[in-house]
C-alpha cells in the first residue's frame, strides 16, 4: 500500500511522516516489491532465485559425487 502510494507521486518523506515509518523502511520495501529497471525482477524474486540457485548448485555437487562413485565401481 505504501509503495503503491509512492508510485502515485507521493513522496517517501511525506509517507514516512504520515504513517510513522522511517524513510529507509519505505526504500527497502520499494527495493523488495518494485521491479528493478535493468532486470525487471523484484528484490523478492531475486532472493527467491538466489535461494533456488544455491539449492540447485548443492544438488549438482551431490550428483557429481555420486557419478564419480558409480564410475569407479564399473
Amino acid at each position: 500500500m505504501i509503495v503503491e502510494l509512492n508510485q502515485t507521486g507521493r513522496s517517501v518523506r511525506g509517507l514516512a511522516k504520515e504513517y510513522g515509518l522511517s524513510e529507509a523502511t519505505i526504500y527497502k520495501w520499494k527495493n523488495l516489491y518494485l521491479p528493478d529497471q535493468s532486470t525487471g525482477l523484484t528484490g523478492k524474486e531475486v532472493a527467491e532465485l538466489r535461494k533456488e540457485n544455491a539449492r540447485l548448485n548443492e544438488e549438482l555437487e551431490i550428483l557429481k559425487k555420486a557419478a564419480a562413485i558409480f564410475s569407479r565401481k564399473t
